[in-house]
């Protein structure tokens, strides 16, 4: 909207003609979100310690994160404030791409407001029962990929586009299957992000890269000419996405400052859900459902690792990992904490620059 209001003045100021520009208006929200998590998140902190409230830590957790118990936490609502607000100021607000995606943030953000609150309250680990939050988080994603479907040419009749990594042409499936498929997908990342969020900056470092490149892959969704020459769905509006994303690079950046080992604050489920419902509700909008495998790798090893060490004990009685998720089993090997988190960020890095060569090999 603000960017919309300085654009106006283009004929007397020829300078506000940049914010045309979605990487100009990327950079700018990008910046201004980092900046509000950097100022904000002292003040939250304090907060906290004024009124003695702080994460509550797992029983069943390694025993080296006892220390981190009262940590404050939630700070994963000072993000998502900053990234609604910085994309209400930079990004378009007549691309409906735009106000889908900040339905998902909130929406998600919303369930895990709740757990975090709850889990405060009690001061428990608890939260909501895992049943309750499912279903809430289920009925959210069927709305949004209702609303993708009704504002694709041809709604339900022609069904659902899927893009698939290699191919040149994407494949139709029945609207069935993709309401399915983008509710899975939108679910499974809120909650891969979730299982992530377990040492200091792992989730926001990662959260880091996979934003970053799905920011990339919206702008070329969104650009005629690059989605032409890559072979990608040309989606119209995507490259706003692109302009929210970088927002979330930011806020996340900002957010890291303080969360980098040893941690002053933790996202809680606040931030780590709408994060991820974020992420995964963009991917269905630019139809990159399956690149999200590739380009969130981290968050997708995290949560087959908690699906494989659930699976194999229910079938054998014996578990494949010291612990799950992922992360949890290299600590209990005596891998430091700082090396797991630099090593997953590097796991990252390397997943951004394999996902882009799927987007040439087509």
């Amino acid at each position: 909207m603000l960017s919309d209001l300085l654009y106006g003045f283009r004929g007397e100021f020829r300078v506000f003609n940049v914010f045309h520009y979605i990487t100009f208006r990327a950079a700018l929200g990008a910046l201004s979100s980092f900046l509000a998590c950097y100022l904000l998140l002292p003040r939250w902190i304090a907060w906290f310690h004024r009124r003695g409230l702080g994460q509550v830590i797992r029983s069943d957790g390694p025993s080296s994160h006892r220390p981190k118990a009262g940590t404050p936490t939630m700070g994963g609502l000072v993000v998502v404030g900053a990234v609604s607000g910085g994309t209400l100021l930079f990004a378009r607000p007549d691309s409906p791409l735009v106000w889908l995606a900040q339905g998902a943030l909130l929406w998600f953000g919303g369930i895990g407001a709740v757990d975090d609150w709850l889990k405060l309250r009690e001061q428990h680990s608890r939260g909501l029962p895992a049943s309750s939050k499912l279903f809430w988080q289920f009925l959210g994603a069927l709305a949004l990929a209702l609303a993708c479907v009704l504002a694709a040419p041809g709604g339900f009749e022609q069904g659902g586009i899927v893009s698939l990594p290699f191919l040149k042409r994407p494949v139709l499936v029945p609207v069935t299957v993709y309401l399915g498929m983008a509710m899975v997908v939108m679910v499974g990342t809120s909650n891969a992000v979730n299982l992530t969020d377990g040492l200091d900056g792992l989730a926001a470092g990662c959260m880091v890269f996979a934003a970053g490149g799905l920011a990339l892959v919206a702008y070329l969704t969104g650009n005629l000419k690059f989605s032409t020459y890559l072979r990608i769905p040309f989606v119209p509006g995507a490259g706003e996405l692109a302009v929210m994303l970088a927002i979330v690079v930011g806020g996340c950046l900002g957010f890291l400052w303080y969360n980098a080992p040893p941690a002053q604050v933790f996202m809680g489920d606040v931030g780590a859900l709408a994060l991820g419902g974020l992420l995964g509700a963009a991917a269905v909008f630019i139809k990159a459902e399956l690149l999200l495998l590739i380009f969130g790798g981290a968050f997708v090893v995290e949560a087959l690792s908690v699906l494989a060490q659930v699976g194999f004990y229910k079938l054998r009685r014996r578990r494949i990992l010291l612990m799950a998720p992922l992360h949890h089993h290299f600590e209990l090997r005596g891998v430091p904490e700082s090396k797991v988190i630099v090593r997953f960020w590097i796991l990252s890095g390397l997943m951004i620059l394999s996902m882009l060569l799927t987007l040439k090999l087509r």
